[in-house]
């Protein structure tokens, strides 16, 4: 069966902490999967309902409007030309990054090189395709193969919070072309920079302004709470987009039109990006503070939606710690072997449950 070669699905390994949590007088406080809890807003929610009345099949490649509502935040976002910038729409970022190997042709034989420590899709999009997983951070680890033909880089990072700079993001760029491999950056908290600026990959300062061999995935799951919508999308290569899309209409991925609809009314207002970003930071900021003074080190962090702490011990001791406590958060393990002595706190519950978290710690 094709599930024999996949790692343990990692929630269901938390289980038994969360059960544990669960038993605390005041209810759990859930920090581990970093799920959205605050409203869609209003203007999302309305253009959503307009669209309702949709019988035939949406576009794969999504409407006219969405690829321009795609292709103008790409350049206000990322750096990129709106006009020659590839981009489509898919459902969730999940989704796309378990199956990218598979749309590109990667299999038997193929390297796809993934972080050392990550979001846990990367490798099982390359076990289903059948390739060969490298973990590393410095592409000189990976040495002379030409077998690579993706390398998967995140920033800023999952679980960490780590932001690569345009210089380093260049050198994984230039590495990747002189070897045929294309990278595909993945860009979901791009709009959560907190002490440090992260960049697209299809910035100019990185790409010199050829999209040829990147691909940029987002999602509005997080920035517009829209993860109930499984709205997302990849942007770059034109010629590797329309590959992805043929396959992606004969395999049947399409997005829901009202879903269409609402991305594009997410799209276009910031206003609303701004409210959530407001609330992230205060929630962090409480977090943070609460955990410095339990006796934790936050390690990188500098954007994103986690905090990676340590006390240099194993991780599910740590997981332990906090669920007698009544608090769930994710084992480092979860995230590769490098992770072992960290866990990643969320910041995505509601201000009353970071504030029970907060008060729990202090006691």
């Amino acid at each position: 069966m094709v599930a024999g070669g996949l790692p343990d699905f990692p929630w269901d390994l938390l289980e038994p902490a969360k059960v544990a949590a669960a038993r605390h007088p005041d209810g759990i406080v859930d920090l581990s999967v970093g799920t959205p809890v605050d409203p869609v807003p209003e203007s999302i929610r309305a253009a959503l309902g307009a669209a309702t009345d949709t019988p035939g099949y949406p576009l794969t490649a999504g409407t006219a409007a969405l690829r321009t509502a795609l292709a103008g935040w790409v350049g206000r976002a990322c750096g990129a030309d709106p006009a020659t910038v590839g981009v489509l729409p898919t459902i969730g970022s999940k989704e796309l990054v378990a199956w990218l190997p598979t749309l590109l042709g990667i299999g038997p034989g193929d390297v796809v090189v993934i972080p050392q420590v990550c979001y846990p899709t990367y490798e099982v999009g390359a076990r289903l395709a059948g390739a060969t997983v490298v973990r590393a951070d410095s592409l000189t680890a990976v040495g002379p193969t030409s077998r690579v033909k993706l390398v998967w880089v995140n920033s800023p990072g999952n679980p960490t919070g780590r932001v690569l700079p345009a210089a380093h993001l260049r050198k994984v760029v230039d590495w990747a072309r002189e070897r045929g491999a294309v990278v595909a950056s993945d860009e979901c908290y791009l709009s959560l920079g907190w002490e440090e600026s992260p960049v697209s990959v299809l910035h100019p300062e990185v790409c010199d302004g050829s999209y040829a061999g990147l691909l940029a995935v987002h999602s509005l799951s997080k920035r517009s709470n829209l993860a109930g919508y499984r709205a997302g999308f990849v942007a770059g290569d034109p010629e590797l987009v329309d590959a992805l899309l043929t396959v992606r209409k004969h395999a049947g991925m399409i997005m829901p039109a009202p879903v269409q609809a609402a991305m594009v009314a997410a799209l276009g207002d910031e206003s609303h990006v701004r409210a959530q970003r407001d609330r992230y930071a205060a929630r962090r900021t409480a977090l943070r503070a609460a955990l410095q003074a339990t006796g934790f080190e936050i390690v990188d962090s500098g954007a994103g939606l986690y905090l990676w702490a340590t006390r240099d011990e194993d991780c599910w001791a740590t997981v332990g710690w906090f669920a007698e406590r009544g608090i769930l958060v994710a084992p480092g393990a979860f995230y590769g072997p490098a992770g072992q002595r960290h866990v990643r706190v969320a910041l995505t519950a509601t201000d009353e449950r970071v504030a029970a978290a907060v008060d729990r710690l202090a006691a």
